[in-house]
């Protein structure tokens, strides 16, 4: 059977969570201030080639997630996980002024690796922090960082945007967004970490081999896996987009279009979460996933793109926040922080074989052939984490 979680009043969240909800707000305000910018930077003021491009953030994808797995067994094993989440921030923040000073390509490299390093170092222990806060409220614990991580992702392009409209430079964007990271780092300062229970004897675990890649676990992870082999970069559904009639300057609208919906939606998936069986939502979510391929695989018309851009949406808002509280289900809390590593290994480790599988589809059969591969995978991720579920639950009766 299931586990359903039981309906709780709607109290409010910990400090510690909203504080970190904050947090990640002001930190991609200030990320996606540059990014969007980024490729012009390096192509027309460094000239540097397109495939540099690729160079850059594939180098920082993959340090990144190879820090998340190793920071995760280190918050396991130090009495506090916020001295490494402060860390992470902080090293961000302190590496991005630098993107203003660049003179060379390779600079812009060097700052962005630096950037995902941050970021590897804080991402696991940071979701085993709020996981720790959270105590029964995960779900909503989790939408909450999501939403606040993704209106970050709406509101620093747009500054971004509205600066360079009033004449500001480049280098003068990358300098203003020193502030949102440096009140982001100011944020994990002020976070009290809550207390983390011991971990049980042995004996009250019931056998020695109690670590954290359980079959339980492992096989969810297993499933991530089949579903990221099919979520390759929102890139490409910007590329289709745009062969699909959408003139360059309607795709930044339409990806802070899509970026509003994940705010939302991560709210309310967050919410349900706490409410309606986890691995559900992640099927449901899946599986609109899988909807939202095969339509711009088939789509005509740019009407086609907006609608579904904007259920896009429900997909994260129905899977981030969600996954993520059922991975603290599954595993002890002084585990927490090797299982988020483990996931966010997963998701990050399968970023290039997707990319690379649908690029070749892509190049070989068309986009629509490419994208239904993927609405493919997705559906059988779907039907697999619903078997995962139901026998999980008669592992538990037995």
């Amino acid at each position: 059977m299931s586990e359903t979680p039981e309906p709780r009043a709607r109290t409010r969240l910990p400090a510690a969570v909203i504080l970190l909800g904050f947090t990640s707000l002001f930190t991609d305000v200030g990320t996606e201030m540059i990014f969007p910018l980024l490729p012009v930077f390096l192509t027309e003021v460094l000239k540097a080639g397109p495939a540099y491009i690729g160079l850059v953030e594939g180098a920082a994808d993959t340090v990144s997630s190879l820090l998340k797995l190793a920071s995760g067994v280190v918050a396991d094993r130090v009495p506090r996980r916020k001295p490494l989440v402060l860390f992470g921030y902080g090293l961000a923040s302190a590496v991005r002024p630098f993107v203003a000073l660049a003179t060379q390509p390779w600079h812009v490299l060097a700052v962005r690796v630096t950037d995902r390093v941050g970021k590897g170092i804080r991402g696991s222990p940071r979701d085993a922090l709020i996981a720790d806060a959270a105590g029964d409220r995960a779900g909503r614990a989790f939408g909450y960082q999501s939403a606040m991580d993704n209106l970050g992702a709406v509101v620093g392009p747009l500054i971004a945007t509205a600066l360079v409209a009033l004449g500001l430079s480049l280098r003068g964007v990358f300098w203003i967004a020193v502030i949102p990271g440096a009140v982001a780092t100011a944020l994990v300062v002020a976070v009290r970490e809550p207390a983390r229970p011991a971990p049980p004897k042995p004996s009250v675990a019931g056998a020695r081999a109690t670590g954290v890649l359980t079959p339980t676990l492992t096989s969810y992870l297993g499933i991530l896996a089949l579903f990221s082999l099919g979520n390759s970069s929102d890139g490409f559904l910007l590329l289709r987009a745009r062969s699909l009639g959408l003139s360059t300057a309607e795709i930044p609208i339409l990806w802070a279009v899509l970026n509003a919906s994940k705010v939302v939606w991560a709210w309310l998936g967050g919410d349900l979460a706490d409410r309606v069986p986890r691995a559900r939502l992640i099927a449901i979510g899946w599986v609109v996933y899988a909807l939202v391929y095969a339509g711009l695989g088939e789509a005509t018309a740019t009407w086609h793109v907006w609608a579904l851009f904007i259920l896009y949406g429900v997909f994260y808002g129905l899977t981030e926040p969600v996954e993520k509280a059922l991975l603290k289900d599954l595993v002890r809390p002084d585990q927490r922080g090797r299982a988020y590593g483990a996931y966010n290994f997963v998701a990050g480790i399968t970023a290039l074989p997707a990319g690379l599988m649908t690029g070749l589809l892509w190049r070989t059969w068309g986009p629509a052939r490419a994208l239904e591969v993927a609405a493919a995978l997705a559906g059988a991720a779907g039907v697999a984490i619903l078997l995962w579920d139901a026998w999980r639950g008669r592992a538990k009766v037995d």
